[in-house]
């Protein structure tokens, strides 16, 4: 059974940092790119952030370039997002899914953690 188990989510104020992390099972970990994504109401999802399998390639969506940081431990089988520099408008819930590569589909997803950036 696949499970990708969101966590790290919480309240920060505008310029603060919250570090994500997503443990998987279910599947050889090492051997799929990982990718976060957010989806605020009334918004789609959209990705913001991926990585390959073994670290060599990243990809930010612009309006988090310089600002989050994806990474992952093979060994722990987790996935990162280090996020700087908070704005009101990264408020979303965030979640991670599998990657067939660093900017290919995606997909499942988990339940996601909430993220809320206040003013």
């Amino acid at each position: 059974q696949v499970q990708l188990v969101e966590s790290g989510g919480g309240t920060v104020q505008a310029g603060g940092s919250l570090r994500l992390s997503c443990v998987v099972s279910g599947r050889p970990f090492s051997e799929y790119a990982m990718g976060w994504f957010r989806q605020a109401p009334g918004k789609e999802r959209e990705r913001v952030a991926s990585i390959s399998r073994f670290s060599d390639r990243t990809w930010y969506a612009d309006s988090v370039k310089g600002r989050f940081t994806i990474s992952r431990d093979n060994a722990k089988n987790t996935v990162y997002l280090q996020m700087n520099s908070l704005k009101p408008e990264d408020t979303a819930v965030y979640s991670c899914a599998f990657g067939t590569s660093s900017i290919g589909t995606f997909g499942p997803w988990g339940q996601g953690t909430q993220v809320t950036v206040s003013t």
